[in-house]
């Protein structure tokens, strides 16, 4: 371990997208509190994913990450909860199924309540507010008191994020995520989708499946990996006092690790070098994403992984990549090239969504379908083209049946997106559109396996 870091060396670095508090008394006394509270996931359960990743890396499994944009305390409740678990257990069936890979499920849930932000300010009608930073900072109304970082709502967001960590846990091992389910994951207003069809056309084949196992003794009650999934959390690494609170020593190891996820990534516009999100990340034992976009050139890239993963870990660094569907192909491949050459060991995981966000005619900010669907397309025939994994999904989205982003299976117009636009902040996919995008990736991925599997025959 770094003797030169700390949980608290990050304060002498530079400090981006962070809220400034007007009491800075009452932000102590919070983050002192919160270093009392016990841990949200646990160091043994960080290593579980870490190992897990490795072998996406080694293009033997496929990440799948996925949930909301912001996570809301007004919105929180169980069914959400579920029905975003629910889509994540059906996206990550089609992608097993498709791929006869393993496919690694980790949520942007029970903690992602922390959002960067363009500017420092929100101007409405003449009038400009401090902006928005998610619901660990401040609240979404704009008005002068609801937009004045509080402390206290770090203290709300633990609280949230440990109800929903134990009701996700219940899922996951309680027989809710048994493969016996799979019909009844389908969510009702899906049913109006062509995906929804091959969706049950495939459960049932994965159906008659079981019951030939269970005819041959092989039943959830004989493979417990029938019956359960392993499901972690995951959030950006934004809100760097709560991180810090949250961070405790393993004591089998002696490492320090982050419990308030499984993962943490920094974001676009914290990445850059000295800056106080890289200082605080590279010493956590937590597997680590880095979102990576447009500005990002090779060299650069390079001196990040040393500064993240410097013993070259496998499993330890994902890189997201976030470049829009008409940049992709371009950029993608300078960065691949420097990592090969340079025998990193990262994950290749896709982000469509950030690099696709326009506003439609009428002021509502969206993402077209169609260019979500482009990106993976162009994410998939870079790698192809680099003889490289693509090894997972990063997604915003909801199991709500929302109208947030255009297009899809059942087409949303620009007109239609005010019926149901309820993000907090970015436009998210809603169920049926996570589905259509499972099929994509399960189509490009049985393309990667037969690639690969004649380049081994060759």
């Amino acid at each position: 371990m770094d003797t030169n870091w700390t949980p608290a060396s990050w304060r002498t670095h530079t400090a981006r997208q962070l809220p400034v508090y007007a009491d800075q008394a009452a932000l102590a006394k919070v983050e002192a509190e919160l270093q009392s509270y016990p841990p949200l996931v646990f160091a043994g359960e960080a290593r579980d994913l870490t190992a897990s990743l490795a072998q996406v890396a080694a293009g033997k499994a496929f990440l799948l990450q996925g949930g909301d944009c912001a996570e809301s305390f007004a919105d929180f409740h169980p069914n959400n909860i579920r029905d975003t678990f629910r889509v994540l257990l059906q996206m990550a069936v089609v992608l097993t199924f498709a791929s006869k890979l393993p496919v690694v499920k980790v949520g942007r849930m029970a903690g992602q309540f922390a959002k960067p932000r363009s500017g420092d300010f929100e101007e409405q009608n003449g009038v400009s507010l401090p902006s928005y930073r998610g619901d660990n900072v401040n609240d979404i109304a704009f008005t002068p008191e609801a937009r004045e970082p509080d402390p206290e709502r770090m203290r709300t967001g633990y609280m949230q994020s440990a109800a929903t960590l134990n009701l996700l846990r219940a899922f996951a091992s309680g027989g809710y995520a048994n493969l016996h389910q799979v019909h009844k994951w389908n969510l009702d207003f899906t049913g109006r989708s062509l995906w929804s069809e091959q969706y049950q056309a495939m459960a049932d084949r994965i159906g008659e499946a079981l019951d030939f196992m269970e005819a041959c003794g092989i039943s959830p009650e004989t493979v417990p990996q029938l019956k359960g999934t392993s499901f972690f959390t995951s959030h950006e690494a934004l809100l760097l006092g709560y991180e810090q609170a949250m961070t405790r020593q393993d004591s089998l190891t002696g490492d320090w690790y982050d419990t308030s996820a499984h993962m943490l990534w920094i974001g676009d516009r914290t990445r850059f070098e000295g800056s106080a999100h890289l200082e605080f990340l590279r010493g956590v034992g937590n597997p680590i994403g880095l979102k990576c976009g447009p500005s990002l050139a090779p060299d650069e890239l390079l001196r990040l992984i040393d500064t993240l993963n410097p013993h070259n870990q496998p499993g330890r660094l994902t890189l997201i990549t976030r470049f829009g569907a008409d940049k992709i192909e371009a950029g993608l491949p300078p960065l691949i090239r420097a990592v090969e050459r340079e025998g990193r060991s990262v994950i290749w995981s896709c982000d469509p969504m950030h690099g696709n966000t326009i506003k439609a005619a009428n002021g509502y900010k969206t993402r077209p379908f169609d260019r979500i669907l482009a990106e993976v397309r162009g994410f998939f025939a870079v790698h192809r083209a680099e003889g490289t994994h693509a090894g997972g999904i990063h997604a915003e989205m909801t199991g709500q049946d929302v109208t947030e982003c255009t297009g899809g299976a059942i087409a949303i117009t620009d007109e239609g997106l005010a019926s149901r636009y309820q993000t907090q902040c970015d436009p998210r996919l809603n169920a049926s559109q996570s589905l259509e995008l499972a099929f994509l990736l399960a189509e490009s991925l049985k393309a990667e396996r037969t690639a690969t599997a004649k380049a081994a025959a060759a």
